[in-house]
């Protein structure tokens, strides 16, 4: 098992290498073609030229230090991978320039080094994504990988063994589990013929594991071991905690359903207290942060709304009589009504301000079920995002009706107002907009808002958009 591991931590040490390499070389075939197209860079001495070199290599060096590879990271996603290969690039570049300013390099190179930057950019993530892909050939053929034992037969156990597993770039195989076959929602039968996983110690269920305690020479447990026992059952922790650090293996606790507290740790001083809800919008720099790209972002979306505007309102007009934007009182930030403003896709009617709009719903007019289909008709709520009432990504806002049906249906329903509604959400880009007919689609999407407000950053606000950006050329059954 340690040689295991060992080969584990090797092999993802050589994949840093070969990525810091490949990196390198990118900088250097970039390095060549940029002095080429410096002015007067001809007439550069060798000193001189060698003191560029040096400079940009040694901005990679720190960069590099600051902003590494985690491609060889099991659970990372591609908003990651994205976030640190801009702050990689955009690092590289402003050091390069601020060291050659400082020492009086006198060639004017700005323009040079930014267009670098964003050549080498976009290289760099065309790379990262490559370089996943082959991790993940590798992982698949058997190599790079980790095995994990599971002992346990709660439900959180198996919704831990889907997570780790389903993915095969993440490397996981299972070596053992020990599970109740006969609990409520057992483990084993998930697994289906053929899994390939490994049965250690006869019965192999909790109390197999337990019995084998005292035997340890008898358990293989691979590299890492998840337990997932009510607390009542310290002994049984403790004696686990003790055989896996003897064993040099990882010990992770996963609390039973039952136990399972959705509350988040915060310091006050340097006390750990746990709060029912926190978010990094909480932070002032934070919203000032996402404020500003709301503007900007708005701004951006809003020029192109007024140049369709003249064509969209004649279409509108010509096949609906009303006016052109659709106006609704909806849920925002705290809980405070607003308005919300979109284009008019659908006939005017009594039951706008309560019944969602349905497949083939006879309240749309041609035109508006393609706007709807294609998102024309959310134009107009960037201006709510230059107002303020808005932000471009953040929970959809509901109808006042649906607010106070789900607050009653869901308890955690109303924390998605701690944030401004957004254009577009995590929700959204994960499948779960347009109607909600049966109650667990609304709980699913009030989940999915929740986990936003409690892991908001700006790169994942970014990952969104991007998200959303991408949804807009795929049919998606949802959207009508």
């Amino acid at each position: 098992m340690h040689t295991r591991m060992g080969n584990s931590n090797q092999t993802n040490k050589l994949i840093q290498l070969f990525i810091i390499a490949v990196d390198f070389v990118v900088l250097c075939v970039l390095l060549y073609f940029v002095t080429d197209a410096i002015p007067k860079s001809g007439s550069w001495d060798e000193e001189k030229e060698r003191a560029f070199l040096i400079v940009c290599i040694f901005a990679f060096i720190i960069s590099k230090y600051f902003f590494p590879s985690v491609i060889h990271e099991r659970m990372v996603g591609a908003g990651d991978i994205l976030r640190r290969s801009v702050m990689f690039v955009m690092t590289q570049t402003l050091l390069s320039y601020l060291m050659l300013r400082a020492i009086r390099f006198l060639s004017r190179i700005g323009w040079h080094l930014f267009v670098m930057g964003l050549v080498m950019l976009v290289v760099i993530i065309l790379l990262r994504f490559i370089e996943r892909w082959m991790v993940k050939k590798l992982r698949q053929s058997g190599y790079n990988t980790r095995t994990v034992t599971f002992v346990g037969s709660d439900s959180e156990l198996s919704h831990l063994y889907h997570k780790l597993t389903s993915n095969t770039t993440f490397g996981y195989r299972v070596r053992s589990i020990y599970g109740d076959i006969d609990a409520p929602l057992p483990l084993l039968p998930s697994l289906g013929e053929g899994s390939g996983v490994g049965r250690v110690g006869g019965g192999g269920t909790v109390s197999d594991f337990k019995n084998l305690l005292t035997r340890p020479e008898d358990l293989r447990l691979g590299d890492e071991l998840y337990l997932c026992v009510s607390r009542s059952e310290r002994e049984l922790i403790e004696r686990t905690v003790s055989l896996c650090q003897h064993k040099m293996i990882k010990f992770y606790y996963v609390p039973t359903a039952e136990e399972k507290l959705n509350l988040q740790p915060i310091f006050i001083d340097d006390m750990e207290v746990m709060a029912a809800y926190s978010s990094p919008l909480e932070e002032p720099l934070n919203r000032m942060l996402k404020r500003l790209a709301d503007i900007l972002l708005s701004v951006l979306f809003l020029m192109p709304t007024a140049l369709l505007l003249p064509f969209i309102a004649i279409i509108i007009k010509c096949q609906s009589p009303g006016p052109l934007f659709f106006r609704q009182r909806r849920t925002g930030l705290g809980g405070r009504e607003f308005y919300c403003y979109k284009f008019r896709s659908m006939h005017v009617n009594a039951d706008a301000d309560r019944l969602q709009a349905t497949k083939d719903d006879p309240r749309t007019f041609p035109f508006g079920t393609f706007m709807r289909k294609t998102n024309i008709d959310e134009l107009p709520q960037f201006w709510n995002v230059l107002l303020g009432t808005m932000s471009i990504v953040g929970p959809r806002p509901h109808m006042l009706a649906h607010t106070e049906q789900y607050d009653k249906l869901i308890d955690k329903y109303m924390v998605r107002h701690f944030v401004k509604p957004g254009v577009t959400g995590w929700a959204q880009v994960k499948g779960f907009r347009g109607e909600t007919r049966e109650l667990w689609q609304m709980e699913e999407r009030v989940e999915h808002d929740i986990w936003y407000i409690q892991h908001w950053s700006f790169w994942l606000d970014i990952r969104i958009i991007w998200m959303t950006i991408k949804s807009l050329f795929k049919k998606n059954a949802n959207a009508y």
